[in-house]
């Protein structure tokens, strides 16, 4: 349980991968979590619903169909809701998708983002916890990727906004005092998945006896993050309240902490895995080898990560471990049972 007094919660993104998966972690322990979702069509919509109705069996969850970008839908759901936390992982995903429609990227990650920080700043909302991501590294380099490393050469737009939300919580909590605390997730997987996602589109396609698309030709590294670890690392932050680093310095300025209540985290497995390792391990999962085609680099999309939470550890005393034989064979076994009848 939570030693700070947490019980009203609102998860955006609710109807979304982890969203939901966070949705239904705190239910279970007796928080109040009202949930917002625009049900977009980014992807599969009744996957979006087949989620919701799942949450909705529990009594301390409730669902309203919003979207961030709506000023006034959302300074209202702050002001008829005395919210204790926000957990902001709704967003406009995807890589790829950010070169074809960037609108999108900055009606709901910077319009409505800033809806977020108005209705926290403006109802004493006493922690917002953000999702951030592994693609703002961008075109570094240096291994383990580290949240006190400097951020500032993106390759996506997506990237790019993610980028805007750490600087835009900063700003907050710089001038209003709002604790914000900044979460990079390491490539997630796991069962409810998005259909967008390697894995996803993986399984799909073996199952149909199609191939798979290997960008890059295979070579390619990821810090792989099963669902659970990341709920658990999103639990533990909303309990674990960012203060002001002392030892904060102007001359030499941390990235990763700060003078004002904001931190940042990565939340990944800390173990880098070969794409092709990946595969062998889902085609072994499902007892069939994978037709591949092997294809260049993506615009946008960066050839290694690999996540440092060292912080996470010192901070929440938390660290992701779960193997990915143990998190593929799961995810199989629900793509199986949700989809193939």
């Amino acid at each position: 349980m939570m030693k700070n007094k947490i019980e009203n919660v609102l998860v955006t993104g609710a109807a979304g991968f982890i969203g939901f998966h966070l949705s239904k972690r705190l239910a279970e322990q007796g928080v109040r979590v009202v949930g917002i979702d625009n049900m977009n069509d980014y992807y599969d919509v009744s996957l979006k619903q087949a989620r919701l109705n799942l949450l909705s069996s529990f009594r301390d969850f409730s669902f309203q169909k919003i979207d961030l970008a709506d000023n006034e839908a959302m300074a209202l759901l702050f002001k008829t809701n005395q919210f204790d936390v926000v957990v902001n992982l709704a967003a406009q995903a995807g890589v790829r998708y950010s070169l074809i429609n960037p609108q999108a990227y900055v009606a709901s990650n910077l319009v409505g983002f800033t809806n977020i920080l108005e209705g926290c700043r403006h109802n004493k909302v006493g922690h917002l916890v953000f999702a951030s991501s592994s693609s703002v590294y961008g075109a570094n380099t240096k291994m383990p990727f580290s949240v006190h490393h400097n951020v500032d050469h993106p390759v996506s737009l997506y990237a790019a906004t993610k980028k805007s939300n750490e600087l835009m919580a900063h700003t907050y909590s710089h001038l209003f005092g709002l604790k914000t605390t900044g979460l990079r997730f390491f490539t997630v997987y796991g069962p409810w998945g998005r259909p967008d996602m390697a894995l996803f589109l993986f399984t799909d396609a073996i199952l149909n006896d199609r191939p798979i698309m290997v960008y890059n030709h295979g070579r390619m590294r990821r810090d792989f993050t099963y669902i659970d670890d990341i709920v658990e690392g999103v639990f533990r932050v909303m309990d674990s309240l960012p203060e002001p680093n002392p030892d904060w310095n102007g001359e030499a300025p941390d990235p990763g902490t700060s003078y004002v209540p904001y931190k940042i985290y990565n939340i990944g497995n800390n173990q880098p895995v070969e794409l092709m390792t990946y595969i062998s391990t889902l085609e072994k999962m499902i007892g069939k080898e994978a037709r591949k085609e092997f294809l260049d680099m993506q615009p946008g999309d960066v050839p290694a990560t690999y996540a440092d939470v060292d912080d996470l550890i010192k901070d929440v005393g938390f660290k992701p471990q779960t193997s990915i034989e143990t998190g593929i064979k799961k995810f199989v076994e629900w793509y199986k049972s949700y989809y193939v009848k």
